[in-house]
């Protein structure tokens, strides 16, 4: 629920910070006081509108949403903050949010009942409702639905693997030869995983070839002096050892390099240099030789697949006869249980309407598509027509009759209801039902309403006025006296007379 709202400078309002409890919070006022203002600046402060204040704030409490992206346990409280300067920015408990995540978010918080919303009355939503509603009565749907949604889950797989097989059967012959061209690409260079990296040693030791050779040569004459310098360390009484061992040493690997030499005279520079350029352009494209060994493996598999395609395609014809047999069966299980459901429902929209003055709302489940509800599509009608073709007056009476009604099996979220005028315009019969079904809905919804009848102020929980005096728009609390006074404005002007005094008082204390 909205515990507090706070606005610095939104149009005509200077300033506003008002708390509000559960249930009905009705906003009165004479014409033109901004009283539509108001209403649609709490709106933007959940991105449901345009942002006209400079500054915004609302407190949330008992939402009981979760959200892991901002941090937000289920009993945790929210602040959403709207900055407007050159730009408006909105934050969530002081988190930056772009204006279409706080849309989403408010979404599950907030509902604006307003003739272009018609999402009350969408089939999916309906269908959703009523399979909630069912599991209340019949304990045995949770099996089957719980059937019906992984056996459609399949099927759609199933679904997109034909799919998949039909799109390449058509280009079937092409994916062989490009599967067939990838894989002898790579077999014709027949690369082994440290390939690269040993001929490039190897090409490293050849370019030093020459160098190393005549190196050598010419420090070979050190070998000459060697029997001299021993002699000299045994005149001079010395261990020649280290002598000895140094120079047996650098003989060895002298040696040992002039057998290397060999086993490179054999060697092809131009095929070795060849060979480099045709394992580089692999480790190019691929990344690694072991890339391009795996990516030949990958297309061997796709060239099987291709090869039992026709295989493969009359197994899973098969197990998509099985599967859709199963799922019309299901589907039809659960349309039989969703019309008992509807039944219900449909029987308690028509009591409310009965006290709206309407009547005759049919609920009609209609075959469709197979899709992940099932063949169900709910339509609803008022004395035989459909919504599209109803007063505005109706429609919303109808669709309070339909929250409320559906509010009372205490299986609909929680959250806070925003009414565009709902009895303006109504007839005081009219009024009065519209105020006793709100009161009935504010025990599920917290609700804000902007009001031109005293039978709805008059049930209010908190009562707010919304004044304009030299310009500049305020609202206030008003207490019970208060509340009297606005009533009898409401019915008689601004000359309040003994008789709306008289009636305010009346209707007053027989809500209480």
């Amino acid at each position: 629920m909205i515990n507090r709202i706070y606005l610095k400078d939104c149009l005509s309002f200077k300033e506003v910070d008002a708390e509000f409890s559960h249930g009905l919070n009705v906003f009165t006022g004479p014409s033109g006081a901004g009283k539509s203002i108001l209403m649609q600046a709490i709106l933007s402060l959940f991105s449901l509108g345009d942002v006209k204040q400079n500054l915004g704030e609302v407190l949330l409490s008992d939402t009981k949403i979760e959200n892991d992206v901002f941090a937000i346990d289920k009993d945790d409280d929210i602040i959403i903050k709207t900055i407007k300067k050159e730009k408006v920015r909105f934050f969530l408990n002081n988190q930056t949010i772009s204006r279409k995540n706080l849309n989403e978010f408010s979404n599950n918080l907030i509902k604006h009942l307003n003739l272009k919303d018609t999402s009350d009355f969408n089939s999916s939503k309906l269908i959703l409702f009523l399979d909630k509603l069912t599991l209340l009565k019949k304990k045995e749907f949770k099996d089957i639905k719980q059937k019906f949604n992984t056996s459609y889950l399949e099927l759609s797989n199933i679904t997109k693997q034909l799919k998949k097989i039909s799109d390449d059967e058509s280009k079937l012959e092409e994916l062989k030869e490009f599967a067939k061209f990838e894989i002898e690409k790579i077999e014709n260079i027949n690369p082994s995983a440290d390939e690269y990296e040993e001929l490039n040693f190897l090409k490293r030791k050849l370019a030093k070839k020459d160098k190393i050779e005549d190196a050598i040569k010419k420090s070979t004459g050190i070998l000459e002096f060697n029997q001299s310098v021993s002699t000299v360390l045994e005149l001079l009484e010395l261990d020649s050892n280290f002598f000895d061992e140094t120079m047996n040493e650098l003989t060895s690997i002298f040696e040992n390099f002039n057998d290397s030499l060999y086993e490179l005279e054999d060697i092809d520079i131009e095929n070795v240099l060849d060979r480099i350029e045709k394992l580089s352009a692999l480790q190019k494209r691929f990344g690694s030789i072991k890339e391009a060994l795996e990516y030949k493996e990958q297309k061997k598999i796709e060239l099987d697949s291709y090869e039992n395609i026709s295989f493969e395609k009359s197994i899973l014809e098969k197990k998509y006869k099985i599967l859709s047999e199963e799922i019309n069966i299901l589907a039809k299980e659960l349309t039989l249980y969703r019309q008992e459901s509807a039944s219900i429902l449909e029987k308690k929209i028509n009591e409310y309407l009965k006290s709206l003055y309407l009547s005759n709302a049919k609920i009609n489940i209609n075959t469709k598509n197979l899709d992940a509800t099932g063949v169900d599509e709910i339509v609803f009608e008022l004395n035989g027509v459909d919504l599209s073709t109803i007063s505005s007056g109706e429609y919303n009476r109808l669709r309070l009759a339909l929250l409320t009604s559906m509010s009372e099996f205490d299986i609909v979220d929680n959250g806070v209801l925003f009414l565009d005028e709902i009895d303006a315009n109504l007839s005081g019969k009219e009024s009065d039902a519209i105020a006793n079904v709100l009161f009935k809905l504010s025990k599920s919804y917290q609700i804000f309403a902007i009001s031109h009848q005293p039978q709805l102020t008059s049930t209010a929980h908190q009562h707010f006025l919304v004044d304009k005096k030299n310009g500049i728009s305020t609202v206030s609390l008003l207490d019970k006296k208060q509340t009297i006074n606005e009533i009898a404005r409401m019915i008689s002007g601004e000359k309040i007379t003994n008789e709306a005094l008289e009636f305010a008082k009346n209707i007053i204390n027989k809500e209480e």
